[in-house]
């Protein structure tokens, strides 16, 4: 399926700007706020990749970025200044297809600073949220504190994991899922947190497991 590319910029106080991308396919069901990971911009290949496969799916994605990327910077945002870059993105995707189911989410850090934002709002308009790549905890150091905010969370959710994650040790997240009660974990065998498992390109797989939740869920 083609899909139109348009640029845009968000605003998240009266000062800062961050930049958007997105992709609109010909014949769009719904919109995904699609936030990067922490070692990435929204123009990483991954990112890209995974928009334009979504677009298959009549899946319209807005990708963007946080301001520590828009600057240039390698160290995250601290959560209140990334959930400002998330706030703006969910808004606008609000803005550009108001009839439209809204889902939002990201990659790694990008996920997460969406769950954060969303555990202390309601809105009713975002009708799920989308993990690629969960990061429960980092590399070595197991634990489950960063899930511990997804209990407030009011949407579905969506985890598409790496069984060889190095950030998401499989049984503790297979835990934190269980206590959840609208959460749905899908493992992607070999994969890590990169979603690298050999030479299998898992974008097509990936964009086909958010899409046959996505059309579940909106019954």
């Amino acid at each position: 399926m083609t899909f139109e590319t348009i640029p845009y910029t968000l605003a998240l106080n009266k000062t800062e700007t961050v930049s958007a991308e997105l992709y609109r396919p010909s014949q769009s069901k719904s919109i995904f706020a699609f936030a990067h990971g922490a070692g990435t911009n929204m123009h990483h290949k991954f990112m890209k990749d995974l928009a334009a496969e979504l677009a298959v799916h009549q899946i319209a994605t807005l990708r963007y970025n946080f301001l520590y990327t828009e600057l240039n910077k390698k160290r995250p945002d601290f959560p209140a200044v990334a959930h400002q870059a998330v706030a703006a993105a969910i808004a606008k995707a609000h803005e550009l297809f108001p009839k439209l189911p809204l889902y939002a989410g990201g990659k790694s850090f990008g996920g997460r600073m969406t769950s954060q934002y969303l555990s202390a709002q309601d809105l009713p308009y975002v009708k799920g949220l989308v993990f690629v790549g969960f990061p429960l905890h980092p590399a070595g150091k197991p634990g489950i504190e960063r899930a511990e905010h997804l209990n407030t969370v009011k949407q579905p959710l969506l985890f598409l994991q790496g069984s060889r994650d190095a950030l998401a040790e499989w049984s503790l997240l297979e835990k934190v899922c269980k206590k959840l009660p609208a959460a749905t974990l899908i493992r992607f065998e070999n994969a890590d947190h990169s979603f690298k498992s050999g030479k299998l390109n898992l974008i097509p797989e990936l964009a086909d497991k958010i899409n046959v939740w996505i059309s579940a869920i909106s019954l």
